[in-house]
């Protein structure tokens, strides 16, 4: 493919960067293991003057929560009185999701004008014929094009860079250890529970996968560990001890106690000790329009990581910002009548965390839309699922990464119970007739449904809607 543009092109708007993204190779839908390097992305981000300098940041990684935390951080930043942007992988709506400023998305402007440069560093890239650059040449037996995530998260600092952000709060993508947003110096780095996911890129054991999470904890700089299986947590604390990090594991830091599930959301209180300045935060009935443990466990490690990095962040912003937050496709209702509400959770943790509100709220026997990428664990997520919903509609989660909706469909009929308590299974493929179809049982049937299986899932969904 040739990348180069005509002299004097400027991007008109941030769709057409994106686009013009969306045309390299993309990791998403699968390229090989040795496209995770980071050397290549520190060259581009040299290229560029390093943008991912330009502000602190706050660094999240794990296997479920980490856009949460990350959304959750950003808004007690802002609401602080900072300028902060965030950095979230993948979208569920619109593109601008991923790279945005505060509760906003970057102006137009500010889209193109990073979208501009990081057109030119790849063009500098990819053809110029310095050896220093040959990684970044196919023909180099070693080289490979820039990805599609590379090139997205440098355009992340470079809008962050130009809007004059003074924080940010970065999620990963995949892992952590090589991943292209690694080449930040986080005030605090922050890793969420850990699960069994994408095993053929990182692993297939818990240790493993926390190995590569891990790769997020800098020399020096405090390490902020969700409750965690042993297996993992061991290897936090010797990657910790490695690089001589203060690790603070949140079980050990904070309390949360007198949980209250609304439909509306949720109400806690959160005891805090502050690692950095030793003084004991009592937070009284925070409320958070979410509803789910789990994401109330995400609220607290978002105002202790915060607190770590800025202690002197306010009660009252906190209190505001969890109050005010929002981000698509957690527990997110996004109908009344019939109730329907759709959710990304894509592993085993994620799914009994959803099941388990969804069941405390709504009860038994509604209606589920599911769909998952290839390499999740679909007997898992089907044995929770089978025994708590009376029609169950297998369908596929966008085409944006591989999926295989028939074996799905096959691996629920084979778990099904028998007998009267079995669910009736279908397979409808297109996104939006299983939709169509989950409305008119929840109608007629007045039965509540959820969407879930994946991000991409829930964002087909809201297209349908």
């Amino acid at each position: 493919m040739n990348f180069s543009t005509p002299s004097g092109f400027t991007f008109g708007s941030s769709l057409e960067v994106y686009d013009w993204i969306s045309g390299f190779i993309n990791m998403e839908r699968g390229q090989s293991i040795r496209s995770f390097r980071l050397d290549r992305m520190k060259i581009l981000a040299d290229l560029g003057g390093n943008p991912e300098t330009c502000a602190p940041a706050i660094h999240v990684a794990g296997s479920k929560g980490k856009g949460s935390v990350t959304g959750m951080a950003t808004a007690i930043l802002n609401k602080a009185g900072f300028l902060c942007s965030s950095y979230f992988s993948p979208h569920v709506m619109d593109f601008r999701e991923r790279l945005s400023l505060g509760t906003h998305f970057f102006d137009e402007n500010t889209y193109c004008i990073a979208g501009d440069e990081l057109r030119r560093i790849t063009e500098t890239l990819i053809n110029s014929g310095n050896r220093e650059y040959s990684i970044f040449n196919k023909e180099n037996e070693n080289g490979e094009e820039p990805t599609f995530f590379e090139l997205i998260t440098l355009w992340y600092f470079l809008c962050s860079r130009a809007a004059k952000v003074n924080a940010m709060a970065v999620e990963t993508g995949m892992g952590g250890r090589l991943d292209a947003t690694n080449i930040i110096e986080p005030l605090v780095s922050v890793i969420t529970i850990i699960e069994l996911e994408h095993t053929e890129i990182l692993g297939d054991t818990i240790a493993a996968i926390a190995g590569e999470k891990a790769g997020i904890i800098k020399n020096g700089r405090p390490a902020l560990v969700a409750g965690q299986k042993d297996e993992a947590l061991k290897v936090f604390q010797k990657k910790a001890g490695e690089t001589g990090s203060p690790l603070f594991y949140f079980p050990e830091w904070g309390e949360i106690d007198d949980l209250r599930l609304k439909k509306e959301g949720s109400c806690f209180n959160l005891k805090l000790k502050n690692p950095i300045d030793g003084a004991i935060h009592n937070f009284k009935d925070l409320f958070l329009p979410i509803p789910g443990e789990n994401q109330v466990e995400n609220a607290g490690l978002a105002i202790m990581a915060v607190k770590i990095a800025f202690p002197e962040i306010p009660e009252n912003a906190i209190r505001k910002a969890l109050e005010e937050f929002s981000i698509p496709a957690r527990f997110q209702r996004v109908l009344s009548d019939p109730v329907f509400i759709i959710d990304g959770a894509h592993t085993c943790r994620s799914a009994e965390s959803v099941l388990k509100t969804f069941r405390y709220l709504y009860g038994n026997g509604g209606v589920l839309i599911f769909g998952c990428a290839d390499g999740k664990d679909v007997k898992a997520m089907a044995s929770l699922f089978l025994p708590c919903f009376s029609r169950i509609i297998i369908t596929r989660p966008g085409t944006f990464k591989k999926s295989s909706p028939e074996g799905v469909y096959e691996v629920f009929c084979q778990l099904a119970p028998v007998g009267e308590s079995k669910p009736e299974i279908l397979f409808i493929p297109e996104t939006e007739k299983a939709l169509n179809l989950a409305l008119e049982l929840g109608r007629t049937l007045n039965l509540p449904i959820l969407g879930t299986g994946s991000f991409y899932l829930a964002g087909e969904l809201h297209k349908a809607l």
